[in-house]
């Protein structure tokens, strides 16, 4: 009906001698604006704390991971591209705040719906617990800073253990790979 009525209108104005371009009804809605990056305030975030996610801080004999998520607390669809900013703040004197490196893997764009919610993950490399004191990183706290953000969360490290210090190392055992990979 929608279509006939176009071409009827179209009809009568080259009728009139004016020429116009007809839409089709379809098109004639405004199209829906692309969502925006996912900014801090619009997120929550926490690590994973389920069994299967838990990294395991006992082992020495290989690396382990832990993830942290990112959940959309807005009313709004928003995106992240990217790798978070975390440093790891030590629970001795003598471990300091160690920015950890990021994977060389590629990034992919994810689209979080109010209420999803998407994870990243780090590789750790502990150590055991008769490794000296000079090499060993405890960690207390993880700052979390959303991908092309300036604001972080604070996380207290809930799993315990310790990890190889590699703070200065070029490629550290210990580092984080993108959002949602």
């Amino acid at each position: 009906m929608k279509s006939k009525l176009t071409a009827v209108a179209l009809a009568a104005l080259v009728v009139a001698g004016t020429a116009a371009t007809a839409i089709p009804a379809s098109a004639a809605t405004t199209a829906k604006a692309a969502p925006t990056r996912c900014h801090t305030a619009d997120l929550k975030a926490g690590f994973a704390t389920g069994e299967d996610a838990r990294p395991e801080m006992d082992q020495t004999e290989k690396e382990t991971q832990a993830h942290i998520w990112f959940s959309n607390k807005s009313t709004r669809t928003c995106t992240l591209s990217g790798f978070a900013g975390v440093d790891m703040i030590g629970a001795q004197g003598t471990d300091g705040t160690w920015s950890l490196a990021r994977s060389s893997k590629t990034p992919e764009k994810m689209v979080l719906e109010p209420g999803d919610t998407t994870d990243f993950s780090i590789n750790l490399l502990p150590v055991a617990g008769s490794t000296p004191q000079k090499e060993k990183f405890v960690p207390a706290k993880f700052l979390v800073t959303p991908p092309n953000e300036t604001e972080h969360f604070t996380l207290k490290w809930p799993f315990g253990g310790q990890i190889l210090k590699q703070d200065g190392a070029t490629h550290p055992g210990t580092y984080l790979n993108p959002v949602g990979l």
